[in-house]
């Protein structure tokens, strides 16, 4: 009876583990991993990232587009009202905070 709590016990400890460690991946997976960015031409944006800035920003125009060497574009787009905003994106489209 020992053994099977004992079991029970590394394994629920064990478990916890492998999430914080999963969890801490895919959350650091969705930041802005460095500030060394190279302007690059539109041309280089994917279609899934296409598709997140006609979304999120169909009355703006795309000013600038920088790489870094993990495949993350910072966009400087000109919003409608004339002000700009830097923001940033993956490959895959989804939106990253800067850490």
């Amino acid at each position: 009876m020992k053994n099977k709590i004992l079991y029970l016990f590394i394994a629920i400890a064990l478990g916890g583990t492998f999430n914080a460690q999963t969890n801490a991946a895919v959350s650091e997976d969705l930041m802005v991993v460095t500030d060394d960015f190279k302007k690059v031409d539109s041309s280089e944006l994917t279609p899934q990232v296409v598709e997140q800035i006609l979304k999120e920003y169909p009355t703006s125009k795309l000013a600038a587009v920088y790489k870094n060497n993990k495949g993350q574009f910072k966009l400087i787009m000109v919003l409608q009202s004339g002000t700009r905003r830097t923001v940033y994106i993956d490959v895959y489209g989804r939106w990253l905070n800067m850490k």
